[in-house]
């Protein structure tokens, strides 16, 4: 048998070991979720869910000018951990607005109004990129008693993805259904997860388009709650660099502060909670003050 032909039936064993992997998953590893609060869930090579010890967040008050949004997150997130019905969230909207630091914070709230006796809420994040395993961990935290906040940052699905139909079925609309200790939470700059090219192309290409589209828009829809973040103004911009400058004491006048903090912001090109934070670590590194 010549080397061309051993090479050729090796590329080909290994596609079928490869299709075999997809078909047959490899067993999730046992998972103790009493070793953290937080976790990250990793896909691949074997799934399993990986213990955070610090999670990278800011507190519940150094989120300026989305009160409202905070309110109704914290509310639901606050039903869930104590067992009663609570939504699935979509937060969506302007970039940098705190969408992500607002889950975490009102995870990190939940638990600190929690009593000894009372199981702490666990935080999951998952990556976008993962979302087709989303069923094999469910079906790991079934099992458990600890209720389960899932978190997704910056969902999207871009034109050619079929992976929305697993978040769908899991949302919704599968046998199982979703876990009654188990609430998913997402972020988002688009409200329905798509770009408006991919849903236009679908309604100019599809046989039925009303029907073609409804199936990309549904997705949104699985959500309970639609959370809009939106540009914040002068004076909120303002307020959460004044937050964080007391919140970590930096000695700085407040004319000075105004002026230097709006002019970061304009070759920013952008006002909100990112740029604030931002401006605050500039600021605190120039008057050496140490942010932890």
């Amino acid at each position: 048998m010549s080397l061309d032909m051993l090479a050729e039936i090796a590329e080909i064993l290994g596609k079928i070991h490869s299709s075999i992997e997809r078909a047959v998953p490899p067993e999730a590893e046992h998972v103790d979720l009493s070793v953290a609060d937080a976790f990250v869930w990793q896909a691949s090579p074997t799934p399993h869910l990986q213990p955070v010890e610090k999670v990278n967040r800011v507190d519940l008050d150094l989120l300026k000018g989305i009160d409202r949004n905070r309110d109704i997150i914290l509310e639901n997130t606050r039903r869930f951990a104590n067992g009663l019905p609570a939504n699935n969230a979509l937060l969506w909207g302007a970039r940098g607005m705190g969408k992500s630091s607002l889950v975490k914070a009102c995870h990190a709230e939940v638990n600190q109004t929690r009593s000894g006796s009372e199981l702490p809420l666990k935080l999951i994040e998952i990556a976008r990129e993962d979302i087709n395993s989303l069923p094999i961990l469910m079906n790991i935290l079934r099992d458990h008693e600890e209720r389960c906040l899932l978190f997704c940052d910056d969902l999207s699905f871009d034109p050619g993805e079929t992976s929305y139909k697993s978040l769908k079925a899991v949302l919704d609309g599968g046998i199982e259904g979703r876990p009654s200790n188990v609430v998913l939470y997402a972020t988002s700059n688009r409200r329905h997860l798509m770009p408006r090219d991919m849903i236009e192309n679908e309604r100019s290409t599809s046989i039925n388009p009303s029907e073609a589209v409804q199936e990309k828009v549904s997705l949104s829809d699985r959500f309970g709650l639609w959370i809009g973040f939106h540009n914040c103004s002068q004076d909120d911009y303002l307020s959460m660099v004044r937050g964080y400058v007391k919140a970590y004491g930096i000695d700085v006048d407040e004319d000075q502060l105004r002026a230097s903090s709006l002019e970061w912001s304009t070759t920013r090109g952008a006002r909100n909670g990112r740029v604030a934070w931002q401006f605050i670590q500039d600021l605190a590194g120039e008057k050496g003050v140490k942010l932890g």
